[in-house]
């Protein structure tokens, strides 16, 4: 009788551990995965398929330097040395004329021939330069008079680029400075040095002028023409920089949106140097971490949808 009392007693309270056992790792699975679940309920997966839609591009965050830059007006112009007024050496009747506007002649080359209106005899009009024909005033059976007629030849090979430097920038524009130079937004940026800065400020602008002297073989740039100019006025290392396309504003707050084997979670940083088209993270962003790098408004507008219920699988 002792005995069947004892064992039952061991087996009962054999079962009721193993029971309270069973209870409280069921309560550690449920907390732990209700834990994980809170971790990364701000989280979404997106398809390979959907990123390359809409264009989204990913990029390991790095360290590098960041250019600080002042970015300023210019005008590309011909060097004064480079062009050529070729005018008529007497008054006379215009007999032939062998070039126009947009023609390229070399040094010696034959522009026209005038019979003078004094000695009646014929001299030869003969280019100065190397170059291109930019403006003439020369028509046959015409009289040719000094100054009126010319032929305006301009090597454009080398040209110049002028830059308004506006008073507050005057202290941090010195020469052989590094200027990168925007002609358009589909080209890339040409590279040059700061040859001389004016003395004087225009009396009209208030501005004083920088110039870069740029090569032209191929006749890319053209006189007239309006560029803006970036002179680096300071190269910076920094741990951690992105592109300005990496970043994207929620409630107010600058966002990246960061990638690991979770999916893509918008993460808040905090912006230090930045300049046209990069910029300084100093938190919020882990050196090595995966993020995108540009097409985050797409993410941006998927991430609102699900903060507004609209959940999605994606």
């Amino acid at each position: 009788m002792n005995k069947t009392i004892i064992s039952t007693a061991i087996i009962t309270a054999l079962l009721t551990f193993f029971f309270t056992r069973m209870y409280y790792v069921s309560v550690e699975i449920i907390h732990t995965e209700n834990h994980e679940e809170s971790n990364h309920e701000s989280e979404q997966n997106f398809s390979q398929e959907l990123l390359d839609e809409f264009g989204i591009v990913v990029e390991t965050a790095s360290g590098g330097i960041l250019e600080r830059t002042i970015e300023l007006p210019g005008e590309i112009q011909i060097d004064p040395d480079r062009l050529a007024h070729i005018t008529p050496r007497f008054d006379g009747v215009v007999q032939k004329v062998f070039k126009q506007i947009g023609d390229t002649v070399k040094k010696d080359d034959l522009l026209a021939v005038i019979e003078s209106n004094e000695s009646l005899t014929t001299y030869e009009l003969r280019s100065s330069i190397d170059g291109i024909v930019l403006d003439m005033h020369f028509t046959k059976g015409e009289t040719a008079q000094r100054p009126d007629h010319f032929f305006a030849v301009a090597d454009l090979s080398e040209v110049w680029v002028n830059l308004s430097v506006y008073q507050k920038y005057l202290s941090q524009i010195k020469m052989g400075q590094t200027v990168n130079m925007i002609f358009s937004s589909d080209d890339q940026p040409e590279k040059g040095q700061i040859s001389y800065i004016s003395p004087t400020l225009d009396e009209q602008t208030r501005t004083a002028m920088a110039r870069v002297i740029l090569k032209n073989n191929e006749l890319k740039f053209r006189p007239g023409q309006f560029i803006t100019g970036q002179v680096i006025v300071d190269n910076t290392y920094c741990d951690l920089i992105v592109p300005k396309t990496a970043l994207e504003t929620v409630n107010d707050k600058p966002v990246i949106f960061t990638v690991d084997e979770h999916g893509i979670e918008p993460k808040i940083v905090t912006i230090g140097k930045k300049n046209h088209k990069s910029v300084e993270i100093v938190s919020g962003l882990t050196l090595g971490q995966t993020f995108v790098q540009k097409g985050g408004f797409v993410l941006k507008a998927e991430f609102a949808k699900e903060s507004f219920g609209g959940g999605h699988n994606h």
